[in-house]
């Protein structure tokens, strides 16, 4: 077995990154249009301007058991768990009034088949995630027989990009959806993905997202082949066409917003998600899927949940 291959998004789970638990989010991070996609109040119960484990100590613990919790059941399905290095001193110090992140694990880079990316992310304050991540790419990535690029640099002009995220690439054997919203990755940055990987086989598909959601696996999960979880309003073109006969489990544009298809398959069988999002554990497991339940509130106030914090090396 290869030790680098993402075959779909609900391949058998191997081996996997789960994010940290670090951010500051931005001072200005409540007026921010970039920011739209948070719910609201969220930015401003995150603590602005300063790091988390600083200013709220008692909700900064609370959101590390989250993650724990999440990585204990992870464990217990036989999956590796991974996690980056902490920041150091000089990665905090460098963010400036950016602030700095390292707390989504998804977009920084991603594993599509053979190919590891490492990611252009369009928050100023997440610019530099990829950088704790990179001691594991250098132990598991650089050994194992797949390619491994980044993205280009994005342009000053924060509109030029290319953006390029995790969360909003899709995979689906040789079939790759991209989303784009103007909040992540832009349409440069497609075409940049499809420039490396069609040669290879793959077609990548360009996916609309309405304005107000950050990624496309925060309107579209893929639970096992034929069945899925999306929200019609989030998606303005509809499902892609060569999803459009799977089984849907559809839910409102504001369930999006909270995060309710985002979601973890660790095969095609099992998947975690959010006590909040029972409605969806229960159709679920109506189809024959078991359903594992992990309380995620604090890190879906930060914008993301389970995909958002886990990224995969090996799902085949």
């Amino acid at each position: 077995m290869p030790t680098v291959h993402v075959e779909s998004e609900f391949a058998p789970l191997r081996t996997v990154v789960l994010a940290r638990c670090e951010v500051a989010v931005p001072g200005g991070a409540a007026d921010s249009p970039e920011l739209r996609f948070l719910r609201d109040g969220a930015a401003e119960s995150n603590s602005l301007g300063r790091d988390m484990r600083d200013a709220d100590p008692e909700r900064h613990a609370a959101w590390e058991r989250e993650r724990e919790t999440f990585g204990a059941v992870l464990e217990a399905h036989g999956v590796e768990v991974l996690r980056p290095r902490p920041l150091t001193k000089a990665e905090k110090a460098a963010g400036g009034d950016d602030g700095y992140a390292n707390f989504f694990s998804r977009d920084p880079f991603f594993t599509v088949g053979d190919h590891v990316v490492e990611g252009s992310l369009r928050l100023r304050h997440r610019r530099r995630e990829i950088l704790p991540i990179r001691d594991i790419l250098d132990e598991r990535v650089h050994p194992a027989p797949c390619t491994y690029v980044a993205v280009p640099q994005p342009a000053v002009d924060d509109d030029a990009g290319p953006y390029l995220e995790g969360g909003d690439v899709l995979v689906l054997g040789r079939r790759v959806y991209v989303g784009s919203s103007g909040l992540a990755s832009n349409e440069r940055g497609v075409r940049w993905l499809a420039k490396l990987l069609e040669p290879h086989g793959f077609t990548v598909e360009y996916v609309r997202l309405h304005e107000r959601i950050l990624h496309l696996d925060c309107a579209l999960g893929l639970i096992r082949d034929g069945l899925l979880v999306h929200s019609p309003d989030a998606l303005p073109d509809g499902l892609p066409e060569s999803l459009r006969d799977w089984e849907s489990v559809p839910i409102t544009f504001d369930q999006a917003t909270s995060l309710a298809t985002n979601g973890l398959p660790i095969t095609p069988d099992v998947y975690v998600t959010d006590p909040a999002f029972s409605f969806v554990g229960d159709r679920l497991a109506k189809a024959g899927v078991r359903v594992e339940y992990v309380d995620f509130s604090i890190t879906r106030s930060l914008g993301g949940s389970f995909r958002c914090s886990t990224q995969a090396l090996l799902r085949a």
